[in-house]
């Protein structure tokens, strides 16, 4: 039988009371202290509502609207398959309020997302530090791995920037780091606050409380042992902008994903951060008092104090920017070809959204007679430090590289969809927002399942992705070939990419398969995949959408570490174009649909000779695939990139 909404959960959903609204009133109390009095002390929770079962019930139209009244849409109106969505989510709280990493009040809400980014890592980050230096009040920020690299050179830089900007306005920012680093000290106390000599140190490497006097500074680090793994991947900023991201902080030849959040769904993730700190914050956060719900919007406005520090401007129009990305590309060939980079140690940083597409555009651009392909394998080999040659002739007009894409700035229904850190070896810890959330759009969907992420191999999605193939629903899944590997063939993780989708194709007829279409990440200047043991170009997106139109972006895998153990944040959507402007990202980003189709009898991809990839794991059973697995495993825990 499905779990039905309780009014326990009701009632939780529709109080005034969040972690956020309490801290609000005394700022000094640990976010931690004021979860438990609210919501009480962590639950077990229990199994998925199904294994795709054809038998469950389904939510009745009484029990969707039920669950719509558990949210914050403002003008918004979720349409119904998102509705489905966000009641199996809420039907995860009775046994734990908090499974979703925020208040439950704030699970659903609307906002705004004037950017998108798919893209290399730095690019990314290129981002997050042009928000960073724009900050007038605070920045909070949590990431997973953390280590000396140009992201945390670019964020190291921009928060020296702010402090030189918040001196000259005479005022002070506070920064709150957060990252995992697991340790023996965190077996007693999973979180750990660190000495600014150790986070300034060679390590770490960010600025000395005295390289940013106008910043007070707190990092801390959050690990669940043994495999609680604080994998989220988020920032707020004043409290008005956030980021959900896929990205970790280091150097890596991944391609990743990020989305731009404007208006209510900001306090949501502001609540989500708190609960992730935990610990009392000292000092206290500026905004406590001052809810995005109540502040507006701003994405696209100038920072009026302390200009970019580059001297060349980008031309760009100047009201919100809907610009379609042929027209992204365009501009980028044209006069904004020659806009010098924001890079470590070289800061040129802009003023708003459409001047740092402009920028960004612009670095993808050939330059100096280079054809589109010798511009986009330059950048990308830049970017993932690797020589890697292309391997297609060239690049067709109309098919550019544009890595940030502009959206309107339509309000959109939104929800958090995410999950806590569970340490223990078990896989039980499943009936979470975030596997729900995805379990319910495969389960719903009535006409197609888009899928990248880097590893696709949870237990329950074997099941699920079966029954959609079974009663007509196309799936089509982009993965990266070798991604952890090693790791993957440890006993309970899943097993390798190839391994999981052989077991899809073994359960289906002839007919079935034709409606199933695995790919293998393929960068944008290469004719066929490259194992992730070249370190040159590999994917870890993170993206699911349903029948065109409900999207999930964040941190979470679909492999069994992000299912059942890892604490991730995402983000669902409702919205035909965001998620048009997504795939059409995807497309042009990548060469996956056009040379990544693995075979319709086992999801393989073989040359035209039936060859593997070179360095394609081979296929091993236990107990060699167990010992290659125990280094693995020790391997995905430490090693950049690995999670």
């Amino acid at each position: 039988m499905r779990p039905r909404l309780t009014t326990r959960t009701v009632a939780l959903c529709q109080s005034q009371d969040t972690v956020s609204s309490e801290l609000a009133k005394d700022p000094s109390i640990a976010p931690q202290q004021i979860a438990n009095k609210i919501f009480g002390e962590r639950e077990t929770t229990g199994k998925p509502t199904s294994l795709a079962d054809d038998t469950l019930e389904t939510a009745s139209e009484e029990d969707l609207q039920q669950a719509l009244s558990c949210g914050r849409w403002g003008p918004t109106k979720p349409g119904e398959l998102f509705a489905r969505a966000f009641h199996d989510v809420l039907c995860c709280l009775e046994a734990d309020p908090l499974s979703g990493v925020v208040s439950p009040s704030l699970i659903g809400s609307y906002g705004t997302m004037p950017l998108s980014i798919i893209a290399p890592l730095v690019d990314l980050v290129r981002h997050m530090a042009n928000v960073i230096v724009r900050a007038r009040k605070e920045v909070l920020f949590a990431t997973c791995s953390w280590s000396p690299s140009d992201a945390v050179d670019l964020v190291s830089d921009a928060l020296r920037e702010l402090s030189r900007r918040a001196g000259e306005r005479g005022e002070r920012i506070v920064v709150k780091i957060i990252y995992d680093k697991a340790s023996l000290k965190q077996v007693f106390h999973n979180h750990q606050k660190l000495d600014p000599d150790f986070y300034s140190g060679e390590k770490v490497k960010l600025p000395h409380p005295n390289d940013i006097p106008n910043i007070d500074m707190e990092v801390s680090s959050l690990h669940v042992p043994p495999l609680g793994t604080l994998h989220s991947k988020f920032m707020v900023v004043d409290r008005k902008i956030a980021i959900v991201e896929s990205n970790n902080m280091e150097d890596n030849p991944n391609m990743e994903m990020s989305t731009h959040l404007e208006g209510p769904i900001v306090d949501s993730l502001y609540d989500s951060f708190l609960i992730t700190w935990a610990e009392k914050m000292t000092p206290p956060l500026p905004t406590h008092n001052t809810p995005a719900h109540v502040g507006g919007f701003g994405a696209l406005h100038s920072e009026p104090v302390a200009p970019t520090t580059g001297i060349d401007k980008p031309q760009y129009p100047t009201e919100t920017d809907p610009r379609s990305q042929q027209q992204i590309a365009n501009e980028g060939t044209t006069f904004n070809r020659n806009l010098t980079p924001l890079s470590p140690g070289n800061p040129h940083y802009d003023d708003d959204i459409p001047g740092e597409i402009s920028r960004m555009q612009a670095m993808y651009s050939s330059q100096h007679g280079e054809s589109r392909v010798q511009a986009i394998n330059n950048h990308l080999n830049k970017t993932s430090k690797s020589d890697a040659k292309p391997s297609i002739s060239d690049i067709q007009s109309g098919d550019e590289f544009t890595p940030y894409i502009a959206h309107a700035n339509d309000l959109v229904p939104m929800a958090l969809v995410s999950r806590r850190p569970h340490g223990p070896m078990s896989n039980s810890d499943a009936f979470v927002p975030q596997n729900e959330a995805f379990l319910s759009l495969i389960r719903n969907a009535k006409s197609s399942i888009f899928i990248q992420t880097p590893d696709l191999n949870a237990t329950h999605l074997l099941a699920a992705i079966t029954a959609a193939v079974k009663r007509g629903i196309e799936v089509t899944y982009y993965v990266c070939l070798g991604y952890n590997d090693p790791g993957e063939m440890m006993p309970g993780q899943g097993g390798t990419n190839e391994t999981f989708c052989a077991k899809l194709y073994k359960d289906l007829t002839l007919q079935e398969r034709s409606r199933l279409n695995v790919h293998w990440y393929t960068g944008k200047d290469q004719s066929k995949p490259i194992a992730h043991s070249f370190k040159q170009r590999t994917c870890h997106v993170k993206i699911l959408i349903a029948d065109g139109h409900v999207g999930i972006q964040g941190s979470g895998n679909q492999d069994t570490q992000s299912w059942y153990h890892s604490q991730e944040v995402n983000v669902m959507i409702d919205s035909e174009a965001i998620c048009s402007k997504w795939r059409e990202g995807i497309e042009r980003n990548q060469n996956t649909f056009h040379y990544g189709k693995g075979s319709q009898e086992d999801g393989v991809w073989r040359d035209e000779k039936g060859h593997q990839v070179e360095g394609a794991t081979p296929k091993s059973a236990p107990p060699i695939s167990w010992v290659k697995g125990a280094i693995g495993m020790g391997k995905k825990l430490k090693d950049k990139g690995g999670f």
